[in-house]
């Protein structure tokens, strides 16, 4: 896999690329951040309708800080993995008072923000602003094991490997965006971590992994624990309740019902070490 890859990759990307949303010209940096702190582990299916209608309620980063965090934790729904949301709310106040509140397109700018680390720092660089850096996320990681190592998995992730996807980029500032997105693209459709379709592939005549056969490399990478029955799933009835209540509940009547009344301990003493659930004399709320 060479730099001269991108003259299949680039081409392919813009006849086959999904119309996403941040995708469209002019969707701006505020959204690009947005999308990109919704799609962490979460699928796009699930994240384009709450994208739109966050936007619609705040177009930008000063509108999304003049609100409590409680609200922005509210129209996190469903997504999982709250924290996003006030880290969000976090960086939104950043912006606004770091910045004049217009998202900043600086790598180290970005990075500076709350929840904010180096793969979404360079996507807001590269997708919002057009700059050149590599985007590395676990799609690309994956479809750079198995076209450079002919390893069916990628191992966990590394410094180098932004080193290994600059080396991928074309020289242009455009074309190095568009082929940053469209390895990732490869990687959400094509180059699948279960069903790859090598037969789609537009690269696969340039893969390691495709030319050895498509051995059978084991999965390294640390396993995500079931969300069924964990800590995560009461965290996240515990914030449900608090999301649909009224008013304030008193710390002993908020999930009377869980089956595991520890766990249920465990969820709000960890929540409320997050800052995602305030107490005020003895009842829970989200942040204010």
């Amino acid at each position: 896999m060479s730099p001269a890859l991108a003259d299949a990759l680039v081409p392919w990307y813009r006849e086959h690329a999904r119309a996403l949303p941040w995708r469209a010209d002019g969707y701006g940096a505020w959204g690009v951040l947005v999308s990109e702190f919704m799609l962490q582990q979460t699928p796009v299916a699930r994240v384009i309708p709450l994208l739109e209608a966050w936007l619609a309620r705040w177009s930008s980063p000063t509108a999304l800080a003049a609100d409590p965090p409680a609200e922005a934790v509210k129209a996190w729904a469903n997504l999982g993995y709250p924290r996003r949301a006030l880290w969000l709310h976090r960086a939104a106040a950043e912006i606004r008072d770091r910045h004049d509140g217009i998202v900043p397109r600086d790598v180290d700018a970005l990075l500076a923000l709350t929840g904010i680390g180096d793969y979404t720092a360079r996507a807001v660089a590269v997708f919002a602003y057009g700059d050149r850096h590599p985007v590395v996320d676990t799609n690309t990681r994956r479809v750079m094991a198995r076209a450079l190592d002919g390893v069916a998995h990628p191992a966990a992730p590394r410094p180098a490997d932004l080193d290994r996807m600059a080396d991928l980029l074309p020289e242009a500032r455009d074309e190095a965006a568009v082929m940053n997105a469209a390895v990732m693209e490869l990687g959400q459709t094509i180059c699948t971590a279960r069903s790859p379709e090598c037969d789609a592939c537009p690269v696969r005549h340039a893969c390691a992994w495709f030319a050895a056969g498509r051995p059978a490399t084991p999965d390294t990478r640390r396993k995500q624990a079931r969300y069924e029955g964990s800590d995560r799933q009461a965290r996240g009835a515990v914030l449900r309740e608090l999301r649909e209540a009224a008013h304030p509940i008193a710390q002993p009547r908020v999930l009377v019902d869980w089956h595991d009344a520890a766990q249920r301990d465990r969820a709000i003493l960890t929540l409320l070490d997050d800052g995602l659930v305030e107490t005020t004399d003895g009842a829970l709320h989200l942040p204010r």
